[in-house]
């Protein structure tokens, strides 16, 4: 009888940055941040874009200079966040959040939430302790093209915040904002969204508006586009808030 072949293992995603400390990519904490490569969204803002775009251009990191790194960091820093581009693209992923955990990291996902299966494929395994999906517009076609790029769709991304919101895991929803391409009663109206499938959620669950940086996107059109300033951006992100948990109290 034949010996059925093993499975075979999917080669790790290439590390094309590492931040020893951030405090502000995980809410609470202070993180390593890693970053790999590839993204199937072309987000106009995206100030990663190299990453997206031209990866092969941008310097490889040995994993084994990444847990060096750590291992000098460990009692100053409290976990390792992956980013990208979009880590959920990479069939590797998986043994890669593997390899943090048995080194002792906590690990916190970056996701554009695109593939609900693969996150939920990832919380169930319990390789991540906390999540945030960047939600880039209302989740209706129109608006989540304009600030995504031609492929986006929303529906997944729907479902992944839906499958996060049944679960126990902190998460974070994050909407990046310019003038330009998300207006403030979109904005209200994805953040009343995002609540309302939140409600009556017990686990830790916040809504982040964010500022769009301008000064490198991938649509080099917004370079000469100004971002909301500081008071009115705050004004906005009040707003969202605010119908974010009213839609969670509803």
């Amino acid at each position: 009888m034949d010996t059925p072949e093993p499975a075979r293992r999917q080669p790790l995603p290439e590390i094309k940055g590492f931040l020893e400390t951030s405090f502000s990519d995980w809410p609470g904490r202070v993180a390593a941040v890693v970053f790999v490569p590839g993204c199937n969204y072309r987000c106009p803002y995206c100030h990663n874009h190299r990453l997206v775009t031209a990866p092969e251009t941008v310097p490889t990191w040995p994993l084994d200079a990444v847990f060096e790194a750590l291992g000098r960091l460990r009692g100053w820093v409290d976990g390792v966040c992956v980013t990208g581009g979009e880590p959920t693209g990479h069939p590797g992923l998986p043994e890669l959040l593997r390899r943090f955990r048995a080194d002792g990291w906590a690990v916190k996902l970056d996701t554009n939430g695109s593939r609900p299966d693969v996150v939920a494929g990832l919380v169930d395994a319990g390789l991540v302790d906390a999540v945030a999906v960047d939600v880039k517009a209302p989740l209706e076609p129109i608006p989540y093209r304009r600030n995504a790029g031609p492929g986006a769709a929303p529906g997944p991304v729907a479902r992944t915040v839906d499958r996060l919101a049944a679960g126990n895991l902190p998460v974070e929803l994050r909407t990046t904002v310019h003038p330009d391409l998300l207006s403030r009663d979109e904005l209200v109206r994805l953040a009343g969204d995002l609540g309302r499938r939140c409600r009556g959620r017990a686990a830790p669950v916040r809504y982040t508006p964010q500022r769009c940086r301008v000064e490198d996107p991938l649509d080099p059109v917004l370079a000469g586009r100004p971002p909301l300033d500081p008071d009115a951006f705050e004004a906005w992100a009040r707003a969202a808030r605010a119908a974010f948990d009213a839609g969670r109290a509803a």
